[in-house]
This record gives C-alpha cells, sequence and structure tokens, in this order.
C-alpha cells in the first residue's frame, strides 16, 4: 500500500533541475584499475550490487570526492590510490596518482567533473587538484554545481553521537547551501589555535589576544548564523511525517545561539569577546561560540531527542533529516543534490524499504543505492540502474536482471 504515496510525495517536491552522471571514471582508486561505467542520460537510480569488501562504498566514495571536502571517509589523499599501483620511476619511489572524473547532465548544460592527484616522485604525495570542464578549478568552484549528500552506516547515530560530531554533520550540510561557510570553519579554528597556543605559552601580548578574540567573535557569530538558518530551515522541512519515516524537530543550542536569538549580531559579537577576556583573565581558555553549538534532533511522535531514541529511530531520524536537506536543495537551489546511501536498505523494515524508494524517485537528483543483495531493490520504481561489483570489477545492466526476479 506504500507505493500508492509516491504519485502524492512527488507532487509535493516541487520541480527542479535534474540531474544524472552519466560517465563514472576511475584510475587507480582504492581497489579499482581503470574503471569506465556508462549510464543513460536521465536521471535513474543505480544500484551497486555485490558482496562484501567488493568495492561498493569505494564507488560512492569516488562519487563523494566530487564536491568540496575529503569524502565520505574523511579519508586523506594518500591512503586513496590502490595498492601495489606505484611503478620505480628511474629506481626512485614513486607514489601512484589516482583521479575520478564523472560526466554530468543536468538541464542547464553538461559537466565534465574530476579530482586526483599527480604521480610524485621521492614517496611523495601529490596534491590533490580539481578540474572542471577540463580547466583546473577549486573546491569553492565545484560546490556551485555538484552537491553531494551520503549516509552510510556509521552516520546512523550521527544525531546522538558526541556534540563534535553533529556539528561536522550540521556543517556538511550548511556547506551546501553556502559554500563559503568552509573557509569560515577553517578560519575559525585557525585562530582559535593560536589563541590556545599563546594562552600555553603565557603571553602577555594583550592587543595580540583581543585581535584573536575580535575575529573569533566576528566569524564565529557568521557560522552560528549560517547553521541556525538551516537547521530552521530543515526543522520547518522534516516537521511533516512522511510515510513510515518519522517528523523531525531540529534545533540549535548554546549561549551564543541564545544572545544571537535575542540581540543584533555586533552585540552578541560584543558578549562573545567579553566573555573571552574575562575567562581568559581569570586562567581559562574557555569562551563561548561555535565550538560548543549543540545540534538536538527531537522525534515528533515519540518526544524523544534522538541521543534517547532507539536504535532503529535514531536511522530513521537521519534518514528523514537527509532526505529533508535534499528537498531543500530541490526547492531553494534549484539544484538537487546527488545522493549516496550506502548500505542502507538491507537494515529497514519492508514498509521502510518502500517508503524510501517512492521518497527517492521524488527527488529530481539522482539517487545511488548499495547492497549485497540484488532481490531487496526488486520493487524500486523508475527502471533504476544496476551495476554488479565484484573485487573492484564491475559491470552496468540497464534493468533488474531476470533470473534474481525469478528466483
Amino acid at each position: 500500500m506504500l507505493v500508492s504515496h509516491s504519485s502524492a510525495i512527488a507532487a509535493s517536491c516541487p520541480s527542479s533541475t535534474a540531474l544524472a552522471i552519466t560517465t563514472l571514471r576511475l584510475n587507480n582508486f582504492r581497489n579499482y584499475q581503470p574503471l569506465d561505467l556508462r549510464f543513460a542520460d536521465e536521471p535513474v537510480s543505480v544500484v551497486l550490487v555485490g558482496p562484501n569488501g567488493a568495492g561498493k562504498t569505494n564507488m560512492l566514495e569516488a562519487l563523494s570526492l566530487l564536491a568540496p571536502g575529503r569524502g565520505l571517509r574523511r579519508a586523506k589523499s594518500d591512503v586513496l590510490p590502490r595498492r601495489g599501483a606505484g611503478k620505480p620511476s628511474d629506481g626512485m619511489a614513486m607514489t601512484p596518482a589516482w583521479s575520478v572524473s564523472a560526466q554530468v547532465i543536468t538541464d542547464d548544460a553538461p559537466l565534465s567533473l574530476g579530482t586526483g592527484t599527480l604521480p610524485q616522485d621521492h614517496g611523495e604525495v601529490g596534491r590533490r587538484v580539481i578540474k572542471i570542464n577540463g580547466e583546473f578549478s577549486s573546491q569553492a568552484a565545484l560546490a556551485e554545481h555538484l552537491a553531494v549528500s551520503w549516509l552510510t552506516p556509521d552516520m546512523d547515530g550521527v544525531l546522538a553521537a558526541a556534540p563534535s560530531e553533529r556539528r561536522r554533520f550540521l556543517d556538511r550540510l550548511v556547506i551546501a547551501f553556502d559554500p563559503a561557510h568552509a573557509g569560515r570553519i577553517q578560519r575559525y579554528e585557525k585562530a582559535y589555535r593560536q589563541r590556545n597556543r599563546l594562552l600555553e605559552e603565557n603571553h602577555r601580548d594583550q592587543q595580540w589576544f583581543e585581535a584573536l578574540e575580535a575575529q573569533l567573535a566576528e566569524s564565529g557569530i557568521a557560522i552560528i548564523a549560517a547553521r541556525q538558518s538551516l537547521v530552521e530551515a530543515l526543522d520547518a522541512e522534516a516537521a511533516s511525517p512522511w510515510p513510515a519515516f518519522p517528523a523531525a524537530r531540529l534545533r540549535l543550542e548554546g549561549d551564543a545561539e541564545d544572545w544571537l536569538a535575542t540581540m543584533p549580531a555586533v552585540d552578541a559579537e560584543d558578549r562573545i569577546r567579553g566573555e573571552a577576556r574575562r575567562h581568559r583573565l581569570n586562567g581559562s581558555a574557555a569562551m563561548p561560540g561555535p565550538m560548543n553549538s549543540l545540534l538536538v534532533v527531537r522525534h515528533s511522535g515519540t518526544g524523544q531527542d534522538a541521543e534517547l531514541s532507539s536504535t532503529g529511530e535514531q536511522k530513521a531520524l537521519v534518514i528523514s533529516v537527509i532526505l529533508a536537506h535534499a528537498r531543500l536543495q530541490s526547492k531553494r537551489l534549484k539544484r538537487p543534490p546527488l545522493l549516496l546511501l550506502d548500505d542502507i536498505v538491507s537494515h529497514l523494515d519492508e514498509a521502510r524499504r518502500r517508503s524510501l524508494f517512492d521518497l527517492t524517485a521524488s527527488l529530481s537528483g539522482q539517487v545511488w543505492f548499495s547492497g549485497t543483495d540484488a532481490a531487496l531493490f526488486a520493487d524500486m520504481p523508475g527502471h533504476p540502474s544496476f551495476v554488479f561489483v565484484d573485487a573492484g570489477e564491475a559491470k552496468a545492466e540497464p534493468f533488474f536482471p531476470a533470473a534474481v526476479r525469478s528466483s
């Protein structure tokens, strides 16, 4: 009966630019040698099927690197090359290059996106580079062309995890709407480390401290404002329950958040500077700001915060938030995300599995699933493409295999 909700779901989601990966090429990435996959020029879902350890998550990680940041595993570039791919060059050790590239179809124009490293001698790690339409570019420019969201098994409990993990999760969602948010965080963290180092070294230069604290207050309020704006939007978007998934209510807690809600931003900055100075003169490095923000997500049905909910409900809540974020991107940016769902379906009951298929089918963006059992995807709407993965090799099929359907 849940399949009947799909038309209502589609009607509630406004149309936006369609998006589809039509070609994916990997070279020396993780367990892949040269790999070339081609798909239809339309945003059909893609299902990766294969045994554990075959390379399904590696392929999704490659796609996640087409967005700003270090991808769904937050891995450094030196661990991404395929093992054994390097060859001696004039007797010198050589770090192999790796690359990920994709052809992307949108309603506006086709795009060619790529990232990877160049080979380096003496065992050095090559610098990661980005190309857009064949030209060297930046991560900020990459964010203007493609948004990638993902959900992995490790993220099932992220809404109940340590505050720092929740902040990292929220900041990744914010960057999809505001690419400059990443730079603000980097500047804030750099100044925060400088202040802590000066305190540890017992520096007495009050002007230096005051300059750093002014910078921290200004950038900190900007970070909090960006977070708060998205949390409010997600709270409104996720407040309505969808079939088989709970409504989620979100809020951002913290002293600086309270100040920003009750006074002008410039006054909130003054308050942060004053508190930072007071703590510093009392011998403490503590100060209010975005390092203390706490994302709280509540299950509307039970009234419980995520950290008090069952494991199954925590998983359902994070799916609700990720889908709400994807819908917001379609509505506000007119640019749907590439959504990567790694081994999510196998842990859902039938009702939630069917509902997830309907909800993702209503998105304008392309959705990539992975799993070990192809039969779990037999009832997906929209004729998804299947990719069978085994030991770093992959074969694409434009339809669900009849042999599996009849088994």
